[in-house]
This record gives C-alpha cells, structure tokens and sequence, in this order.
C-alpha cells in the first residue's frame, strides 16, 4: 500500500458530528475505510468485566413471513445478543492479538490467516488500541488488502487514540455503549453502584499512573472508589459502605457526594473527612448503620507527600522495590458513627518506582483467603496498574468461585515523580510503562506472569 496521508481531522469530526451519537463512530469508521481502502472496518469496545471485546453492529429489521410482523435479517452469531436492531457480539479474551493490542498498547499487523473468516481471506489485520490516557476503551479493527507500511501502521495509531475521544463524547448521550459493555443484567444497587464510579477507570500523568476496579458481588455492599487531579494534587479514595443491596448504595451515593463536594469547595483533607461525617449522621437512612470504611488521601505531586487519613479500613499496601509493607496509618473511626469523632491524617512520602495498592475487605473475605494476595501484588510487579488491578481481582473471584460474599475493590498508583516533565505518550498512552506480551505461563483465573 503507497503512504497515504489521513484525511484531515476536520473531515472526522465532521463525520462524527453529522450522525446520530449511536451512528458516530460508525461514521467515522466508513471515513478511516475510504482512507486506507479498507475492505472492512470495525470498533471493539470493552466489556465491562475487562475480559472481553464487544462487537457493536446495527442490524436492521425487515418484514417477516407474517404480514405486520418484522423479523431480525439474520440469526444470531456465537457469543451475539441483540435489542431491537442493536447487536452486541462477545469476544472473550484469549491470550490472541486483541488482548495484546489492549495488554500492550501497541497496534498488532497480522498477515493473512488461513483460518480468515470468510470475507477476510488473504487480508491484512490491523488492529490498534483506542485509548484514552491509558483507559483502554477499545480496538479498531481494520482488514487491508496490502501490508501497510510503517508510517501507515503509525498514522492508524493516532486516528485511534482520535476515535477514543468520538466514544468518550457519543456515550454520554446513549445507553447504547454501555448496553454494549454489559453482559449480565444490572440491580437497581448496582446501577446507583456504577454512577458513583469515575468514568475513566485509568488515568496516566507524568507524575502517576492510577487504575482502580471494583468486581461486584451478587448483592452489592457498597464499595467505591475515586479519583480528582488538580493542578499540582491528587485527590484519592477508595471507600465501603457497611450493609448490601440499595441501602448500601444510597450509603455510599451520601458518603462520596460529601467528599466530593467537600473536594470541589476547596476544603483541606481533613475538612472533607470531618464533613463527610457529618452529612453521613444527618442524612443517615437507619441510625448506627449507615456508616462507611475507607481511605481519602491527597498527593503532591510536586513532592510525593501523600496525606491519608484511614476511616476504620485495611491498611494499604506499599511496594518499594521488592520490599512489599502495609502501611501503618493512624487509626480513626469511620464515617458516619459519631458527630464528635476527630481524624487524623498519616504523611507518607512516596519514592520514584513505589506502588501503592489500597483493597476493600472483599479481597480479604473467607472465600478469597486461599488467594495470597501481597504475594500476588509482587507477581504482578510489573504490569500496568491497569492489568495489575484486573489481574487481582480475577484471583479473587477464582477463589470465590465466582461468587463473592462482598464487592472486591482496588486502587493501584503507581508514582514515578516526574511531575514538572510531560508524559511519554502514543496514541493516548505511555508504552514504556505498558504490560509486556502474554507468554505462556499466564494463566486463566490468576495474575498473568510478566
């Protein structure tokens, strides 16, 4: 294939703006086709368990045999679920191309397969990460009748990182995305639960890498986490609320409005635990038992000083080189027990290279004990906090069998101390801090081995 130079960015957001935010990155995607003379061109976004890709078809209905009555075009693929003319297609992890496109962050050039699917016999597969800040969105899939060249495979590159920013405008305007990432129905505590969640799971700065993840149980039980960068500060928590289900929920709907409202007024660290508190006792839904357990921190970027104040919650865990610790922070109540209860805050200072990894107790739970969890967090040393948080949560629910007794949270940072230095990034992410390739000894259901 002779270079070619992408059509102007104008010609791709005007794509995206001229259709329907359900037809957007479609839009697009027929532009990037007409570009490169794609045979075909496809968005895989990702499930929202982390351990799959979804294909987003329209498929249209048409007249069926009986008069009035309207039939899908066609049945239903393996793995496929449809609603009304939407058509979401599950493709679970394997180890193959796609999770290595996301693991890696980098595009993946497949030359013509054998076992091609029908249609895509003697093509080239071009498959290149969407990606926001590290938050893996999905993948672009392209079929090219030729091998690209280099400065083909890199100007792909970017219009995917360009396509992440199409998604991350259109879903706020549709169920259709999330529909999509869902494999499973949702509970009424679970969907208070997700609307609480930041909505990019991951976020890579100069100074940090954060990823956090929540893996829910049967019956919700109230964990959250969060994350606000300021100019020179990172606000952090990670929180649980006593309780399941609903009343759980609305629990931790008051305590994470508190701190972030406290947040958004300027209030110091303490301050916004001390509110929280008290908006926790004033708008308690049942006396004694709508208090919460958590970490709320705050980080300087400038300097590496982190502030964390411990609300009655399993202390953090700190790996610094090979040396894992659990932090020991200065024990207070937590929120929303008494009016009068004062806090305190632990300064710890953190060094270029050191990890931090703060857990609810449902990574500790009875059914999650035979997981050896601090050995787990050095195995995984030298993943992307985006796959190290995956990664420990899937050993977790392997434990549980799959049922987990309570919701099993995580918040990886990692502080690499470049705060006054721009990022090193690719097509929306870092790939020096990327995970390395799968090899043979990952294994389903544990940490995946660097």
């Amino acid at each position: 294939m002779a270079p070619t130079r992408l059509m102007d960015v104008g010609r791709i957001l005007d794509a995206a703006e001229a259709a329907s935010p359900l037809d957007a990155v479609a839009s697009v995607a027929r532009e990037l086709g007409a570009a490169y003379d794609a045979v075909s061109v496809s968005f895989l976004i990702t499930d929202m368990s982390g351990r799959a890709l979804v294909r987003l078809a329209h498929v249209p209905l048409v007249a069926g045999a009986t008069p009035g009555l309207a039939t899908t075009r066609s049945p239903l693929e393996p793995g496929e679920r449809r609603r009304g003319e939407e058509s979401a297609t599950y493709l679970p992890f394997d180890g193959g191309p796609e999770e290595q496109a996301v693991r890696t962050q980098t595009v993946q050039v497949l030359a013509a397969e054998a076992d091609a699917p029908a249609g895509a016999e003697g093509l080239w597969r071009v498959l290149a990460p969407v990606t926001e800040r590290g938050e893996a969105i999905g993948l672009l899939e392209l079929y090219l009748r030729e091998r690209p060249a280099p400065e083909v495979v890199a100007e792909i590159g970017q219009v995917a990182h360009l396509l992440a920013f199409v998604v991350i405008a259109n879903r706020q305007h549709t169920d259709l995305f999330e529909w999509g990432q869902r494999n499973r129905s949702f509970s009424l505590s679970a969907e208070i639960q997700q609307r609480l969640l930041p909505q990019s799971r991951t976020c890579e700065a100069a100074a940090f890498t954060l990823a956090g993840w929540l893996e829910p149980a049967a019956s919700i039980g109230g964990d959250t986490f969060d994350y606000s960068l300021g100019r020179n500060v990172l606000h952090l928590s990670l929180t649980d609320a006593m309780g399941h289900g609903v009343g759980a929920a609305l629990t931790a709907s008051l305590c994470l409005g508190g701190l972030r409202g406290g947040r958004r007024r300027g209030q110091s660290l303490l301050e916004q635990v001390a509110s929280t508190n008290a908006a926790l006792l004033e708008h308690a839904v049942s006396e004694n038992s709508d208090f919460v357990t958590g970490l709320v921190g705050r980080l300087d970027l400038r300097t590496g000083s982190l502030a964390l104040v411990n609300a009655g919650h399993v202390a953090p865990y700190l790996l610094r080189g090979d040396e894992l610790t659990t932090l020991d922070l200065r024990a207070n109540l937590p929120l929303g027990l008494f009016a009068d209860a004062a806090y305190d805050s632990t300064e710890v200072v953190l060094q270029p290279g050191d990890r931090l990894v703060l857990v609810t107790d449902g990574m500790l739970e009875r059914h999650v004990a035979s997981v050896d969890l601090p050995g787990a967090i050095r195995a995984t040393r030298d993943l992307h906090p985006r796959e190290v948080v995956r990664a420990l949560a899937d050993s977790a629910l392997a434990a549980a069998g799959h049922a987990l007794e309570d919701d099993a949270t995580l918040l990886c940072l990692d502080w690499h101390g470049t705060h006054d230095e721009d990022r090193d990034a690719v097509d929306g992410a870092d790939t020096e801090r990327a995970s390395d390739p799968l090899d043979e000894r990952s294994y389903a259901g544990g940490p995946a081995v660097p």
